[in-house]
């Protein structure tokens, strides 16, 4: 048995960034990595552009303008201005090329066909140049860059339709046990319905990792190796809950050895989630969490997040972690360094209730995790905690 410590970094050092590319509809690339610079193929805006509603002018030495015309956003004519003459314009429409400033409506008084501006312009003003957020042939978004919504709105504002970005890891969910039915199913004696799955596919999901796939297997040995088998050869990633503690229908540790996955650890000196394995089998890693939810969830923001961090090629991997002070009192059984569900809120953290590894109902209040030492076995009021923020 290992400590936190070391088992954070073995998951570390063990896993390699993918660097896999693919291309995507830039519409579906939202919280991917660009893995190539983009370069504009167009200026932006690609003409002089008016910043507001009002009156472009060809200035001259007086306030009073001749009103000959009216440019609107997508007009493509371009009124020839004398000096002294102005034309009606709107946001967003282009400049004619003989205007040198716009004055918004609000400074100017009309008379008919003529127009009084309220103080002298300025050359240049409320015109946005072309190119002026970027130059056709510049550097738009470089490699590496996350693909906000905001950056897909600027690449597609450039009229870009898709992007080559670092491809997301293959992952494989596996649920394990004859207790398991599904939600919607009759719950008859004995039985439970299965939660795990639907709970990491959108601990996933809200980590913007979509390719995800769903098995679920009965405590039955040899469907056990096989599926086993058959995920680790066809996925980045394996996440299995369930059957890696040591009972009579536990196979998952026995099927793992069999396929000769190489065992980087097995079972970390914590609470929730000590029954925890990874490993890794060429480039594929094996995570079998406990069955117990809680526990399961626990060891995923932990450690699964580390690993899908990394092989992202994030620069930060671990969730972030403050000080907060206490709001609530907690007396720690045994001397096993404890993740404990916790409300934080404004540098202050509330230990809740019920911190079970069979129970959600408190994770599901949760947006941290309370980080308890193994040398600390009383928390009381004000005490400064070390406190894991989830993602939201």
């Amino acid at each position: 048995m290992i400590t936190i410590h070391e088992a954070i970094n073995a998951v570390k050092n063990n896993i390699t960034p993918l660097f896999k590319e693919e291309t995507k509809p830039l519409e579906r690339c939202g919280g991917y990595h660009l893995s190539k610079d983009i370069v504009s193929p167009v200026n932006m805006p690609p003409f002089r552009q008016s910043a507001m509603d009002g009156y472009a002018l060809y200035l001259h030495n007086d306030l009073s303008y001749n009103l000959v015309d009216e440019v609107k956003a997508g007009d493509h004519h371009q009124p020839v201005l004398k000096p002294g003459e102005a034309v009606r314009i709107f946001t967003g429409a282009p400049v004619p090329e003989t205007a040198n400033a716009v004055m918004m409506q609000e400074k100017v008084v009309v008379d008919g066909s003529k127009i009084t501006v309220e103080s002298d312009v300025l050359e240049g003003h409320n015109i946005r140049p072309m190119g002026e957020q970027v130059k056709t042939g510049e550097l738009a978004l470089k490699k590496e860059t996350k693909l906000t919504p905001a950056a897909i709105g600027y690449l597609t504002s450039l009229g870009i339709t898709e992007a080559q970005v670092f491809q997301k890891p293959s992952i494989a969910l596996i649920t394990t046990g004859n207790e398991l039915v599904e939600a919607g199913a009759p719950l008859t004696y004995g039985k439970i319905y299965e939660s795990n799955s639907k709970m990491l596919l959108n601990a996933l999901y809200n980590l913007k990792f979509y390719d995800v796939t769903i098995h679920k297997i009965e405590d039955h040995y040899i469907q056990t190796k096989n599926k086993l088998e058959a995920v680790i050869n066809n996925n980045d990633l394996v996440i299995a809950t369930g059957g890696i503690s040591v009972g009579d229908y536990d196979f998952v540790g026995k099927a793992l050895k069999e396929l000769q996955v190489k065992e980087v650890f097995y079972k970390v000196k914590q609470k929730p989630g000590k029954p925890l394995f990874f490993g890794k089998k060429e480039d594929t890693a094996i995570f079998a969490l406990p069955g117990n939810p809680a526990a399961a969830l626990s060891c995923f923001y932990a450690y699964v997040y580390i690993a899908l961090q990394k092989m992202m090629n994030k620069g930060t991997v671990e969730l972030p972690r403050v000080k907060a002070k206490s709001i609530s009192k907690f007396d720690k059984k045994g001397d096993r360094p404890q993740f404990l569900k916790a409300i934080y809120n404004n540098d202050h953290v509330e230990i809740l209730e019920g911190q079970n590894s069979s129970m959600l109902q408190t994770f599901a209040l949760s947006n941290a995790l309370v980080f308890v030492p193994e040398d600390v076995s009383r928390i009381n009021i004000n005490d400064e905690l070390e406190v894991i923020l989830l993602p939201v």
